[in-house]
């Protein structure tokens, strides 16, 4: 179960199930958090695990000096063809010191965290985020599922055909964490992934957090930024700072 992330986020099957994410709701988001921080003109701004780059690109739009980060050498190759001056993509393990840098804004969104075996990597990730930001007045942005509504009505069972493709979903919560195993078949080969993310709710975020190093401001519950609400809230959106 290790780095299950390394494999299947750099599949192309992971980009084929998970093609229908609305570009709208990712750029009305970011424009209602910048509008909330006040982002001026030219701020650097980290997207950490940016995937292909649909929130960067929005980005760089709006007049900012951004950077992609992500895991995956295929997202990073396909972002790059949308690189210019204020837009650059590269490669980078989240738990590792970040490249380039320091930043005003550290954004980590659409659930790009949780993933790792042990608190310490999460704790070290954070850090690497914490020593990316620039200072007092910069922002650390992270952009999580709300764990008690997920749980609540989470889909144990579920298929999808796309491009003539039947991809079987089964979920479970076990060990503090949200399982998705992935079984599907193409051209005559069986195929089967995992998804596993720790079930982190906003005191466990309070926390981890505080062992980084990072004080908590606001959290928000949509991408409205309304205020978060544990029962009904669809997102968990977490704004801190250094201590």
């Amino acid at each position: 179960m290790e780095n299950w992330f390394a494999t299947w986020f750099d599949s192309a099957y992971y980009h084929l199930l998970y093609q229908h994410r609305d570009d709208k709701e990712a750029h009305y988001f970011m424009d209602q958090l910048c509008n909330l921080l006040q982002v001026a003109p030219k701020s650097r701004v980290l997207d950490l695990a940016c995937g292909k780059g649909r929130h960067s690109v929005y980005l760089a739009q709006k007049d900012l000096d951004v950077t992609g980060l992500d895991l995956s050498p295929e997202s990073i190759e396909y972002a790059q063809q949308y690189q210019h001056e204020q837009l650059r993509f590269n490669t980078q393990d989240m738990r590792l010191p970040l490249k380039e840098g320091p930043y005003h804004y550290i954004f980590n969104l659409f659930t790009s965290f949780g993933y790792f075996e042990t608190e310490q990597e999460h704790i070290d990730t954070l850090i690497a985020m914490k020593n990316g930001l620039a200072d007092q007045n910069s922002r650390l942005v992270i952009d999580f599922f709300n764990a008690t509504k997920a749980i609540q009505q989470l889909v144990l069972k579920e298929t999808k055909v796309l491009d003539g493709i039947e991809f079987k979903l089964q979920r479970y919560v076990e060990n503090g964490c949200i399982h998705k195993e992935i079984r599907f078949s193409d051209q005559g080969k069986k195929y089967f992934f995992r998804e596993k993310v720790r079930a982190f709710t906003r005191a466990d975020f309070e926390q981890l957090l505080q062992a980084a190093g990072l004080e908590l401001i606001d959290v928000y519950g949509n991408y409205s930024m309304h205020a978060f609400d544990a029962s009904q809230s669809d997102r968990c959106i977490l704004l801190a700072k250094k201590q």
